[in-house]
């Protein structure tokens, strides 16, 4: 497998954590990170396409939880009792 491929293979499984994890904590960061990693790792033809699509979601649903809180309570992060 080529450096390049791998390294996209890589992008696309990041992006899918970040994304995952940023449903959950700090959407503000892990949201855009994850939106990048996926748009490189589509770019740069990784083997796992599907991956990298699903961390292009879960980035845009962290913004759309962030909104989500932004409007309700007006505030930038989680808020607990």
């Amino acid at each position: 497998m080529a450096p390049a491929v791998r390294q996209a293979d890589g992008m696309a499984v990041a992006s899918f954590v970040l994304g995952l994890v940023g449903l959950l904590a700090m959407n503000l960061l892990l949201g855009p990170a994850s939106i990048v990693l996926a748009a490189l790792a589509l770019r740069r033809g990784t083997t796992r396409p599907g991956r990298a699509r699903l961390g292009l979601v879960l980035g845009v649903a962290d913004l759309v939880v962030l909104a989500c809180l932004v409007s309700a309570d007006q505030t930038w992060s989680w808020s607990i009792g």
